[in-house]
């Protein structure tokens, strides 16, 4: 057993095995007595190398001992264990507060299942702002600002980290921090409006290859423009909290990304396709506005024309009970209880360019639990039996990944798929047309149609703020309202009505 001390750390190697006790049924771990052969040496053959180390304290003063274990030999274990040390002897050099951010360091690492920093990046990251003439560049301030956040979404970090990498870092990176200017900031911007009128000109050009040229490549909207202040404005705001040199000074004390004015991107006017509207589209092949929303009759004629594809329960899902795309893709059985009439939102399949893999729902709000009405629980039944044919008919090539909707082998189904074949079937249908993410404000249409209140709206869709509810479906009530109104007219009996004789 081999033990590496420091000022700060102290550590062994050690082997342990996963055999269990039968007398206890625990597992016996470093007492397993196959571990060492009878002269007391280590098997060769039995258990793995691991170590253990005490990481510097936290901030708010807790331990954080560290063991990770499945090393082939005692060697890569030590090697580990090494590097560990020299990490902390990093931290040890600079002081109390460094030393803390390396802990920190290697803690956020094992927690990702990431490898450990190299000590040539922890170097980097520590002397930042040391020298008070040796101020970090934008790039340097955002790759450690995003790299130190704890308490953040897996989504959010891969939106901050696509902004950092796409346009914060290649346009304002060379920049020293202190230099950053409103300015600079705002040529950025320029080039994103610039780069949209070109994409704008070549899409209207005669030119096939003009056009090929830009073909796939999206505008920044107004709200896009937005977001990428905010991620700037948040990494600004963590330097002006940031503190230089024994005399603590602040890093900056401006924050020149809060004074550049941008287009308000607001969201779009929700509005539903009424029987004029329709007529109107019809005409012009224009819709009124981005955001179109479904009356509950052609929510009807959608679901009726969708029963039996294969992605139905998802439309179902989404249209009844307002569930994300992602969250209705990443839905498990485990979290479905259809006796109870209940279904736990946990966890969303959403799409990172092309690639799709699991997370946590879009924010705290989106994690809920969310009544099943009898329709839908009929629907996920008749389903679970459909699948339940599906396994059997593909026998050892299915894979058992617990998801309410799979492709025919069991594997999670892509979401890009589940909106291609949303537009081909909402235009079979006939009907006028939306978003996918706009067919889950029919759930939230049927509700207030039902006399739900915002408040209770919100809840069903998993919206963090009531004002994002009233923002979206304050230009619906009024026509809704006077939708409900003739339908409720409609069902007053009258006989025809005369000419009055004055």
């Amino acid at each position: 057993m081999a033990r590496h001390t420091s000022k700060r750390i102290k550590g062994r190697t050690y082997k342990r095995c996963a055999c269990v006790d039968p007398a206890t049924d625990k597992r016996l771990g470093t007492k397993c007595p196959t571990l060492k052969r009878p002269n007391g040496t280590w098997s060769a053959t039995h258990g793995s190398w691991c170590y253990q180390a005490e990481l510097p304290r936290r901030a708010d003063g807790t331990r954080r001992p560290l063991r990770v274990g499945g090393f082939p030999g005692q060697t890569e274990a030590q090697a580990a264990l090494d590097h560990v040390a020299a990490l902390v002897q990093l931290g040890e050099e600079r002081g109390p507060a460094e030393l803390t951010l390396v802990g920190d360091l290697i803690e956020n690492a094992r927690r990702a299942n990431e490898p450990l920093p190299a000590p040539e990046e922890v170097t980097k990251r520590l002397d930042i702002g040391r020298d008070p003439d040796g101020m970090p560049t934008v790039a340097d301030w955002l790759e450690n600002w995003i790299d130190s956040r704890k308490k953040i979404r897996g989504a959010t970090d891969r939106s901050y980290r696509g902004h950092i990498r796409l346009w914060l870092t290649p346009h304002l990176g060379h920049y020293r921090l202190d230099e950053l200017t409103i300015d600079h900031i705002s040529r950025m911007f320029d080039a994103m409006a610039e780069r949209n009128d070109r994409i704008i000109e070549a899409r209207a050009s005669s030119d096939p290859t003009v056009q090929a040229s830009v073909r796939g490549m999206r505008l920044m909207s107004a709200a896009t423009m937005q977001r990428y202040r905010a991620t700037l404005r948040a990494a600004l705001n963590a330097a002006i909290r940031a503190k230089r040199g024994r005399k603590a000074i602040p890093l900056i004390t401006f924050n020149p990304a809060s004074y550049v004015e941008l287009p308000s991107g607001k969201r779009p006017k929700a509005l539903l396709w009424t029987p004029a509207r329709v007529r109107r589209w019809e005409e012009t092949n224009e819709k009124p506005s981005r955001v179109m929303v479904w009356l509950p009759e052609q929510v009807g004629e959608f679901l009726d024309h969708a029963y039996g594809h294969p992605y139905y329960p998802i439309y179902h899902l989404i249209a009844y009970r307002g569930l994300r795309r992602g969250e209705a893709c990443g839905l498990s059985w485990w979290e479905t209880d259809l006796e109870a009439q209940e279904m736990t939102i946990s966890a969303a399949l959403v799409q990172i360019g092309w690639k799709a893999e699991f997370g946590e729902p879009k924010s705290e709000a989106s994690g809920r639990i969310v009544a099943l009405d009898n329709a839908s629980t009929e629907t996920l039944r008749e389903h679970r039996q459909h699948q339940n044919q599906l396994r059997r008919a593909a026998g050892d090539a299915w894979q058992e990944t617990g998801l309410v909707v799979t492709n025919p082998d069991g594997s999670p189904v892509h979401p890009a798929k589940v909106t291609d074949a949303f537009y081909e079937l909402a235009e079979a249908a006939g009907l006028p047309p939306i978003r996918l993410h706009d067919l889950r404000h029919a759930a939230a249409t049927i509700a207030l149609a039902a006399g739900a209140s915002l408040k209770e709206v919100q809840a069903l869709l998993g919206h963090s703020s009531i004002t994002i509810t009233a923002d979206t479906y304050t230009h619906i009530l009024p026509d809704l309202a006077r939708d409900t109104a003739e339908a409720t007219a409609a069902l007053v009996p009258r006989k025809p009505r005369q000419q009055p004789a004055f």
